[in-house]
């Protein structure tokens, strides 16, 4: 099944429904700060957010850092704007973009999960440490990793009464399937269930995403030159592991 990523182009719009930014993102940006502040060598002030989507990350972590998201889709960039006019985005591919400045902090979240590949997930991160300033903070959590994914888990979430418009109910089903454990992606596959008005509408999405052992993750941030911290995150019941790289 081809890729169709719509979430980030025709069906954008309805991604400020699909978790609030300031209820579903602030708990994760608060302890991103926190092994920020624990861990640089220097007061951090500037943070980059490679992949940075609609901005939610943003919403949260603008009060604390300076910040400049990176993301490859126009449409998610326009929404990142408007949500967070304050802040800067740039139109860029987190394997290769290159910005002509450094920062105190730089976060990987969620994103780096469409590296489908071991060279580019590599690449997505020597990109990541080349924007980093001495002293400062790369923080990098796995969404899922070979060791925590579960074959055909599927969830199902309703719109957010914040994010959601009068005239509509939106619920957003969600599967993740593995037809080959021997390679390095899986796949993700979405119903929009879109109620206008009372009358159902059914749009489909599709993803192929990377999947890497935790030892693979070690050793590329490792091979960043960075000293690796790592530790855990916990979210609804879910524990996520997180990575704080410290730069020489």
């Amino acid at each position: 099944m081809a890729d169709t990523r719509r979430l980030y182009t025709d069906l954008a719009w309805l991604w400020p429904m699909w978790g609030d930014a300031a209820d579903e993102y602030a708990d994760y940006c608060r302890h991103v700060t926190g092994l920020i502040e624990r861990h640089a060598r220097h007061p951090a002030r500037t943070l980059l957010d490679i992949g940075c989507g609609g901005g939610k990350n943003v919403f949260n972590l603008k009060a604390r850092f300076s910040v400049t998201g990176v993301d490859l889709s126009p449409t998610m960039l326009a929404q990142a704007s408007l949500l967070n006019p304050e802040s800067t985005f740039v139109l860029g591919d987190m394997r290769t973009f290159r910005l002509d400045r450094t920062f105190d902090a730089v976060l990987v979240d969620d994103a780096i999960s469409y590296m489908t590949c071991l060279a580019d997930f590599e690449a997505a991160f020597r990109a990541a440490s080349a924007h980093l300033n001495p002293g400062g903070v790369l923080v990098a959590t796995p969404d899922v990793t070979r060791e925590t994914f579960r074959q055909n888990k599927t969830t199902a979430t309703p719109a957010t009464s914040k994010g959601a418009r009068e005239d509509l109910d939106v619920i957003f089903i969600e599967n993740v399937y593995d037809p080959d454990p021997a390679d390095e992606h899986y796949e993700t596959t979405v119903l929009y269930l879109i109620f206008k008005h009372g009358r159902l509408r059914i749009e489909t999405d599709h993803w192929t995403l990377g999947l890497f052992p935790l030892d693979t993750w070690r050793r590329v941030l490792r091979e960043t030159g960075c000293e690796v911290h790592e530790g855990r995150y916990n979210a609804d019941g879910e524990e996520y592991p997180v990575f704080a790289c410290v730069k020489p």
